[in-house]
């Protein structure tokens, strides 16, 4: 058997899926494309997909849901200057590909690049971070009810105060094509897994909930008896922390934010303001402040698609265009933005692989993949014995921010009291108050265990859900305020 160059594998893949079923193929696209160049527009685009997903949950001892769903279908876009005109349909076929491109290109005037001279082909550049494969089928479904038995089991059997556990086990298959006005073709095969184990503890009459579990772009064989204790261990233990916790403490105080998914305020706080929509538009706290100190000295924030297997990764965006490891503070300079293709090129620079979008039903924006911060050289045990009266953060729920201010506010869903270097005890009801970009200036401390999560996040941006990553080390921040209960 003669294996091809992956990337060329997952344009096969994309055109068998997507062109061969519906009577097309290269031909067709690029008449669609003739089309909509026939106007003046600055770029176009079509972008096809196939996605199959599947569900399981567990409540109550038994599996008492299972979903499976197909979802296919085109989008047709077409830019002009800073217009964007943008069809969709659930049809894949020549006709619709041509109305669709006709409805597009009235955004400009007609007269433009014409009919008669096609682009030349190529096929985009991508890498290789993930398999190909379809996650769905590396498991049978009664495999899968028993995992999800596992999971009840074991939390159950953590301890007698479990009262009640609740699993989640989904898979999805994502076959992507993108053809774009220059010629370029482009294609990404994604698998996507996550699972999930959320518990409540009771006693004396008291309920506390705990969460864990994770994922990434692999098979559901990563799911192993280890990887399942792991996730259990952490939901159990959250939850009984939170039965022995007190009201939490409020004002203005040291706050130390543990490795891994803490870096979720990293993202919502810092990270979107460093999209390139917003930036270009002058609405971010962080327009125009490249090459100024935006934070202090040591901290360096990294957007990087490029990791393998990573939930946030991408061979390549929704654009076409590679994914790529950003660097976006450096020591606390600005050194740049996430760039989709439309914002780059109105703020004439390259696109960072940043173009995604949530399904074939919307336009791309400058959206994260992996976002994190790198670490220091601080021990984490010597940073949490550094507090003389503060909070220590390991976990954190829901939270806002706005971006035009930078302002945020985040609930800790697992948090403790530390004075004099010494935790005291868990606290409850803690919220983090404060602004991103003058919150980066008061970090004091980094630690050097620098961590990504589990792989568990979701994006939202105007309406569109993307799968994200987020990391960061143990991190001391002086002059946060704290909403708390007592």
């Amino acid at each position: 058997m003669i294996s091809r160059e992956p990337t060329i594998e997952r344009l096969a893949t994309a055109q068998q899926l997507l062109l061969t079923p519906f009577g097309l193929d290269e031909t067709h696209l690029a008449k669609a494309l003739a089309e909509i160049k026939a106007h003046r527009v600055d770029d176009a685009d079509l972008y096809f997909q196939y996605t199959r997903s599947e569900g399981w949950s567990l409540e109550e001892g038994i599996v008492k849901t299972g979903s499976f769903s197909i979802d296919q279908g085109v989008g047709v876009r077409a830019v002009s200057g800073e217009k964007t005109a943008f069809a969709y349909s659930d049809d894949i076929s020549e006709a619709s590909l041509l109305d669709a491109a006709r409805t597009v290109r009235a955004i400009s005037a007609a007269g433009g690049a014409g009919r008669a001279k096609a682009a030349t082909k190529k096929i985009a550049s991508s890498r290789s971070l993930y398999p190909g494969i379809d996650p769905i089928s590396t498991l049978d479904s009664t495999a899968k009810v028993k995992l999800l038995e596992k999971v009840e089991k074991l939390a159950r059997g953590r301890d007698p105060r479990i009262a009640q556990v609740m699993a989640g086990l989904a898979s999805e298959y994502d076959v992507v094509l993108v053809a774009r006005a220059d010629g370029t073709l482009a294609a990404d095969v994604r698998p996507l897994v996550r699972l999930s184990v959320t518990v409540i503890a009771e006693q004396n009459g008291r309920r506390e909930i705990g969460s864990g579990g994770g994922g990434g772009r692999f098979g559901l064989a990563y799911f192993g008896d280890e990887q399942i204790a792991e996730y259990v261990d952490h939901a159990v233990s959250s939850a009984l922390t939170n039965l022995e916790s007190r009201p939490a403490p409020a004002g203005e105080m040291t706050v130390v934010l543990g490795p891994g998914w803490p870096g979720i305020l990293l993202h919502e706080a810092i990270g979107h303001g460093l999209e390139g929509d917003f930036n270009r538009k002058g609405s971010s706290a962080f327009s125009g402040r490249i090459g100024q100190r935006v934070a202090a000295k040591g901290v360096t924030v990294l957007d990087d698609g490029t990791i393998a297997d990573r939930r946030g990764s991408l061979n390549v965006d929704d654009e076409g265009n590679a994914s790529q490891r950003n660097v976006l503070i450096e020591d606390g300079i600005l050194k740049g933005y996430i760039q989709d293709a439309l914002n780059a090129r109105l703020m004439k620079v390259k696109p960072t692989g940043n173009g995604r979008r949530e399904s074939y039903a919307h336009v791309p924006m400058p959206r994260m993949t992996n976002t994190y911060m790198l670490g220091g050289d601080k021990h984490p045990d010597e940073i949490v014995a550094s507090i003389k009266k503060g909070l220590y953060a390991t976990n954190f729920g829901g939270g806002q921010v706005d971006i035009t201010s930078g302002k945020f506010v985040f609930s800790a869903s697992e948090a403790y009291w530390v004075e004099n270097g010494k935790i005291q005890y868990p606290v409850k009801g803690a919220t983090i108050v404060g602004n991103g970009p003058d919150a980066l200036t008061r970090v004091t401390m980094i630690g050097n265990d620098m961590a990504l999560d589990s792989g568990v996040g979701t994006c939202g941006k105007e309406g569109q859900s993307v799968p994200v990553g987020v990391g960061q080390p143990t991190l001391r921040i002086d002059g946060l305020t704290v909403g708390g209960t007592a």
